[in-house]
């Protein structure tokens, strides 16, 4: 069971990478479509989009957890950072623009499925 959340979790980030590398080059897919038909798509997009993936990576690390200024589960902390240098890279794309609120979109989605997370992990519903 293990093994099947490492593979997926490096597709979901290959695909986040596409989708990341599509809005850097401005090119088009019918993701980018589907977001801008949803009102607040982008912010929901963000939100689910990391926040499947802090959820996935925690599992893979089997909530392992790291003291900062706190305890924090360490998929988290990884998803946060790399979040926040791919938001603030897209000041260097004439295609994109540095938007606070994606950023808090981000992190909710973040926070939101690692609390899922944990609660899954307690409930033994995940393996930790």
């Amino acid at each position: 069971m293990h093994n099947l959340f490492k593979v997926i979790t490096i597709t979901f980030l290959a695909f986040i990478c596409w989708i990341i590398y599509s809005a850097d080059t401005g090119g088009k897919n019918m993701f980018f479509d589907l977001v801008n038909w949803i009102p607040f798509g982008d912010k929901i997009g963000h939100f689910f989009l990391f926040g499947i993936l802090t959820l996935v990576v925690n599992i893979t690390l089997k909530f392992k957890e790291i003291k900062l200024w706190m305890q924090l589960p360490l998929g988290s902390v990884i998803v946060s950072a790399l979040v926040l240098l791919e938001e603030l890279s897209q000041t260097f794309f004439p295609n994109r623009t540095l938007d606070i609120s994606d950023l808090i979109a981000d992190g909710l989605g973040i926070i939101c499925f690692t609390i899922l997370g944990q609660r899954l992990s307690k409930e033994k519903y995940i393996k930790s």
